[in-house]
């Protein structure tokens, strides 16, 4: 993975290049909340995106581009620095002098890994958009060194109260597997075969489309009447402190524009849209976190356009 130019011009109009990927989002919370097409028909398809179709796309994006880790090195170094940079702040925000004593204690515990989970359905289309394969491999690096890092970083605050053990979840995770196997098998050499790579892309490609749909799908809005500072604290976290944070760090590791572009991307994406899902099946506030979610997705319209278009600018 070599030095890249950009495969489009900086006057580029970000809203336009966002708006296929959130014109599905709203297509499939339009299709849950006013056609047959409830949520007992998106539950099964949000569960085979996620345990087959997006590791497929994962394993796959990783395996058929080689990895030069001399020069991804700088890119995973920079995300995993953003990763923990955003997991401080998020846990940090009770001991802040104004917010601590105003924000609940479990609520926090359930919501903070809205500020630094991110929405890997979004993350690859939008890279693929933004870059093609090239960035679409990025991407798929910088989830593969960040999932397991937040994974901890959400599951082990509640996993403590609730006494569950985090390093069954974290293995048994499948977009861990996914990555993990695609890099060994990358760097040792494997390819796909000729006659098998089409059928493996269009399963990528569908996990994609219906990846975005199921996302809108689960989106809520009314659960935000409590908790509206924790929840403005944590969406400022994710939505603005990340993409400066990313800006910082793509000059301090000193990278390519592509790999800038990539990075400040990944900062500032809508969190991850199983947030709630955690949440509730470790005993916390769900409809909450799932709130969190909703405003998150659709504060990723503005906070997108402003790290790709305002900051990398």
């Amino acid at each position: 993975m070599g030095k890249a130019t950009l495969g489009y011009p900086y006057s580029v109009n970000f809203a336009q290049l966002l708006f296929p990927d959130f014109s599905l989002i709203l297509c499939g919370y339009l299709l849950c909340r006013f056609t047959p097409l409830g949520r007992s028909v998106w539950q099964p398809v949000e569960n085979l995106v996620y345990f087959f179709l997006f590791p497929v796309l994962l394993f796959h994006s990783i395996l058929k581009s080689p990895i030069d880790l001399t020069a991804a090195s700088s890119l995973m170094g920079a995300g995993l620095s953003l990763g923990v940079c955003a997991i401080a702040l998020s846990y940090s925000l009770p001991y802040w002098p104004f917010l601590g004593r105003r924000l609940d204690p479990r609520d926090h515990a359930a919501s903070a890994q809205v500020g630094f989970r991110f929405n890997s359905f979004i993350a690859l289309a939008l890279a693929e958009r933004l870059a093609g394969p090239e960035g679409l491999l990025m991407i798929s690096m910088l989830i593969g060194v960040c999932v397991p890092l937040f994974n901890i970083g959400a599951v082990w605050p509640m996993a403590r109260h609730a006494n569950t053990g985090f390093l069954r979840e974290l293995l048994r995770n499948p977009l861990i597997m996914a990555t993990g196997s695609g890099l060994i098998a990358n760097l040792l050499g494997f390819r796909i075969p000729q006659w098998l790579d089409p059928s493996i892309s269009r399963i990528g490609a569908s996990s994609l489309a219906l990846g975005l749909m199921a996302a809108g799908a689960g989106l809520q809005l009314g659960t935000l009447r409590q908790g509206k500072l924790l929840g403005l604290s944590v969406l400022t976290v994710k939505h603005l402190a990340l993409p400066l944070i990313a800006l910082g760090l793509s000059r301090l590791f000193e990278l390519d524009p592509i790999q800038s572009t990539v990075l400040l991307a990944f900062s500032a994406l809508p969190t991850a849209s199983t947030c709630y899902v955690l949440a509730a099946r470790m005993g916390y506030n769900g409809p909450y976190v799932a709130g969190l979610v909703t405003l998150s997705t659709l504060a990723g319209m503005l906070s997108l356009p402003f790290a790709l278009g305002v900051l990398r600018g």
